[in-house]
């Protein structure tokens, strides 16, 4: 029940509720959704590369698709979050990309170019509709979370990337071997139109939820969370800021560009286990598709695992006395340090050190993902789905750089050597970027405050 108008004495009788943990349930569930429906054409890729006869660089392409629309959609689609709030407008995001994905099962009834160039298309249309996803996450872990609980908080819901592998990889190699590729595409779509509608059952801005109480709104609001950017006591939206008049702050802060750009090497590893790793076991390591779908939950288990222990570690750093930068910095430094392991695997022939070294690579890549609670703690009040649009443009620009380059490289030299190289120095960029571009981070304020006109 909520108690938010109990007098000031009962109030003090009742204990905060919990309602937050809730609310984060949710975003991790449907994130582990939303990373299933982006890694079913990497399950099913091996198949599409045999039915439509497509060359290295052409899946390369085709993997991409995804991340070209993302990419172009994520300004628009933190405006639609500022303007509409995180409710509304995330719930169509889910819906459209699940009916997008169940549609991609469509492209079997096709031959030759018309089905590449369906795939293609289809593929945009999912990346478009996913824009709004991680900055509603971040806009959302704001207004819900103190700053001390956020990085566990934000390490949850981007944990849920590598527990969709866990949780999925097997069942969709599972369903690809037993009743082919196009059943991946219809049962994961289902799912996510399923979850679209306990989407708009559960989430609520902090001071509209139904249950949450007076004492827990005044915790987390004496933490640092944003209660009103989600709408006040009576629904209003927050004040708005005109896009194109206030991005330019944005880049030109030092801070936020360096996080911009660590961003963009952290999603490069990313987009290399959602997209090439599969084929990587299958035609480097010679696996089946059903093994390969089994082996790389074991990476990603260990991502998620590293995901919540960096979130972990974040946060008792803060308690424990230590500056915000540090206690960012420390797990992702340290995580992407690790993750250079994958490297070692040109060395090593016995399959289980493979699998072994790229379980470390991604239990690093995992500890170091702390960006999306950087982005928390540094957005604009008045702009944090067009701040955490610009982060996630600037990250998901690898989605688009990522699959292609790994397939002019193994079109060029006929191997993942170089290709691993390549993911591996995009780590010690990242690294890079926080220890020397970034220096404090804290929240960003505009200079001057441009309203929507």
């Amino acid at each position: 029940m909520n108690t938010q108008h109990s007098t000031p004495a009962a109030q003090a009788a009742i204990p905060p509720t919990r309602v937050r943990w809730t609310i984060l349930a949710v975003l991790f569930f449907i994130t582990t959704i939303n990373y299933a429906d982006r890694a079913t054409i990497s399950i099913a890729g091996p198949e599409l590369k045999k039915m439509l006869g497509l060359s290295p660089v052409e899946m390369g392409y085709v993997f991409s698709a995804f991340a070209w629309s993302y990419v172009v959609a994520q300004l628009p689609g933190g405006w639609l979050l500022d303007r509409f709030g995180s409710k509304v407008t995330y719930f169509f995001s889910i819906f459209l990309w699940s009916l997008f994905t169940v549609m991609m099962g469509w492209v079997g009834f096709l031959t030759g170019a018309t089905a590449v160039t369906a795939l293609f298309c289809l593929r945009l249309l999912v990346g478009a509709a996913e824009a709004p996803s991680f900055p509603g996450n971040s806009r959302i872990t704001s207004a819900w979370f103190p700053t001390s609980e956020r990085g566990t908080a934000a390490a949850i819901f981007n944990s849920a990337q590598y527990f969709a592998t866990v949780l999925f990889a097997p069942i969709m190699g599972w369903l690809v071997h037993s009743y082919g590729w196009q059943s991946v595409f219809y049962v994961m779509g289902g799912l996510g139109i399923a979850m679209a509608f306990v989407w708009r059952k559960t989430i609520y801005g902090p001071r509209n939820h139904p249950r949450i109480n007076a004492a827990e709104l005044a915790y987390i609001e004496a933490g640092g969370a944003l209660v009103d950017i989600e709408g006040g006591a009576k629904g209003r939206a927050p004040r708005q800021v005109d896009t194109w008049a206030n991005i330019k702050q944005l880049l030109s802060n030092r801070m936020l560009l360096g996080v911009y750009i660590g961003q963009y090497c952290i999603t490069t590893l990313t987009y290399f286990f959602l997209t090439w790793f599969p084929v990587y076991l299958v035609t480097e390591r010679h696996m089946t598709i059903l093994k390969a779908g089994f082996v790389a939950a074991l990476p990603a288990i260990a991502g998620f695992l590293g995901g919540i222990l960096g979130g972990f570690i974040s946060d008792r750093m803060i308690k424990a006395g230590h500056t915000l930068s540090v206690a960012r910095k420390t797990p992702i430094v340290c995580g992407m340090l690790l993750s250079m392991s994958l490297i070692i695997c040109n060395y090593v022939e016995t399959d289980w050190v493979v699998v072994a070294l790229m379980a470390v690579a991604f239990f690093g890549k995992g500890v170091g993902a702390l960006g999306w609670a950087v982005v928390a703690d540094t957005s604009p009040k008045e702009a944090g789905g067009l701040s955490g649009g610009l982060f996630n443009t600037f990250g998901n620009t690898a989605g688009i750089t990522t699959p292609i380059v790994i397939g002019y490289i193994l079109q060029a030299t006929g191997s993942f050597a170089g290709a691993l190289v390549f993911v591996g120095a995009n780590a010690a960029m990242a690294v890079f970027c926080y220890l020397v571009l970034v220096g404090e981070i804290k929240r960003f304020e505009f200079t001057k405050l441009s309203p929507t006109r």
